[in-house]
């Protein structure tokens, strides 16, 4: 019987100057921008959070505006990733995970741990940092008692009910070609991010039982679009990972891996694949277009139309 699998298609961040009149309709509030994004794609990511920390108020707001079966993906604080080098990261995480993150609730997604393009791999440091990361809520709410004094706002600390955490790292310097970096991912069950750009490392290794994709534009980064061909071809890679086929050879090249694709039979696998391109402003219309193109009958005519 086919493991079912999940598609999430959307969005990284939603407040853009740019997009009122273009995705949002000119009258909407800014308050609504949410809750008007989040009808039109089943996840988005949350960008806020990497710059600072969050109140859990805000988090339960996010998920009061959001429909049911919407999921954010979240990216965790740069000050763990970019200004502390994930050294001594066990208070930083601490006040990430107390500052409300588990106010999000079923609609907590994937973590995303997004590494600066000066950042090299280190074996040892990083195997550390990732033993530490949080599985599942209780183990979160439990780390999220170990808050420090930083935390200024008051800390969230109920796991509620029990859920799996996922956690996806993107990488953008060339020493994590190693096939001890995958190795690594794979041991701990994380995600390499597959990051679509032409400034860092694009890697497909599955290491994980999902597959996380941001795509910053092919070939200007941040502002290059995404044509019919490249959408058509993002279209076939998603549905090879669902359904646990190997991609089709004209679908990766020959740097897109760590080492070639070992396994002729994948398992299915969910997908969450988020726009991040042209300076937001085509992220809406590229994400909707890949929708389109992965929905039933998509690939004719008639299905691309309905």
């Amino acid at each position: 019987m086919a493991i079912p699998t999940d598609i999430r298609i959307g969005i990284s961040g939603w407040t853009y100057a740019p997009w009122r009149g273009a995705f949002y309709p000119p009258d909407l509030p800014q308050r609504r921008a949410l809750e008007y994004a989040s009808g039109v794609f089943r996840s988005i990511e949350i960008n806020g959070t990497f710059y600072g920390l969050q109140k859990p108020d805000v988090f339960a707001r996010w998920a009061a505006e959001t429909p049911s079966g919407f999921v954010f993906a979240v990216k965790a604080p740069r000050y763990i990733t970019h200004i502390r080098r994930l050294r001594e990261p066990l208070a930083p995480l601490a006040n990430f995970l107390a500052s409300g993150l588990l106010r999000l609730e079923d609609k907590l997604g994937p973590i995303l741990w997004q590494f600066p393009p000066s950042f090299r791999f280190d074996a040892a440091l990083l195997d550390d940092f990732l033993a530490l990361l949080p599985r599942d809520t209780e183990h979160a709410a439990d780390l999220a008692q170990r808050h420090d004094a930083n935390l200024k706002a008051r800390a969230w600390m109920r796991p509620g009910p029990h859920r799996r955490l996922r956690h996806a790292v993107e990488i953008r310097h060339d020493s994590f070609r190693d096939p001890a970096f995958t190795d690594l991912l794979r041991r701990h069950g994380v995600a390499l991010v597959c990051a679509d750009t032409v400034e860092w490392p694009r890697l497909m290794d599955l290491t994980a039982d999902f597959v996380y994709c941001r795509l910053h534009g092919s070939s200007e980064l941040y502002r290059s679009g995404y044509g019919e061909d490249e959408l058509d071809r993002w279209a076939r890679r998603v549905k090879a990972w669902t359904a646990g086929r190997p991609l089709a050879p004209g679908d990766y090249g020959p740097r897109d891996y760590v080492e070639p694709p070992a396994d002729a039979h994948p398992s299915p696998r969910d997908v969450f694949l988020y726009f991040d391109n042209t300076d937001k402003l085509r992220a809406p219309d590229d994400a909707r277009a890949l929708v389109d193109r992965l929905k039933p009958g998509a690939g004719s005519s008639e299905g691309r139309d309905a």
